[in-house]
């Protein structure tokens, strides 16, 4: 490393710098020449979890955790987005046929359940505030879901139940109904 002037900051894992965070200095020598590295230590901002981690965390995701994972999208999901995931309850996975979600989960079934998944998938982090002003919103699988927010906001036939929880790589609007595409 070159002992040529330079502004480093050292994080600490992925923390995020804040302004009013403590600062430590250390020393270092480099070809004689002293260098001062200033490290930030992060006090208040926890470092959000991602998509799949705030689901898996919620516990009411359980049936959408094994069908991401069935599919293949858990590490597109933790990737760095931003994501909007519409996100179907173990309730709303429930009102499907009985032997639906064991069919999907079928590694013969992968592609019609990647199909639904990303159905549930917006490109963008698009809180309720802006979702209230859509109509229509395309998916990450190239189908529009109609968005209504006359009553309520609903996507196609499902109620938003919860919306708005952040996450490090998007946000998750909680849904009561699983979203079919049209085949």
């Amino acid at each position: 490393m070159s002992c040529a002037l330079r502004s480093s900051v050292v994080l600490s894992g992925a923390a995020m710098l804040l302004a009013s965070s403590s600062a430590a200095v250390a020393g270092a020598k480099c070809s004689n020449k002293s260098v001062t590295t200033v490290a930030y230590k992060q006090e208040s901002k926890e470092t959000k979890l991602d998509i799949i981690d705030t689901a898996v965390k919620a516990g009411s995701f359980k049936t959408l955790a094994a069908a991401l994972k069935a599919a293949g999208l858990v590490e597109t999901l933790k990737g760095k987005g931003p994501f909007t995931v519409f996100a179907p309850t173990d309730e709303a996975f429930a009102k499907l046929p009985a032997g639906t979600v064991e069919t999907l989960l079928q590694p013969e079934n992968k592609d019609k359940l990647v199909a639904i998944l990303t159905y549930h998938v917006v490109v963008g982090n698009v809180k309720a505030a802006d979702v209230v002003k859509l109509k229509s919103a395309e998916t990450v699988l190239g189908q529009t879901v109609a968005i209504d927010a006359t009553d309520g906001v609903k996507i196609n036939n499902a109620n938003v139940v919860k919306a708005d929880i952040d996450c490090g790589n998007g946000v998750i609007h909680v849904i009561d109904t699983v979203l079919l595409p049209r085949e």
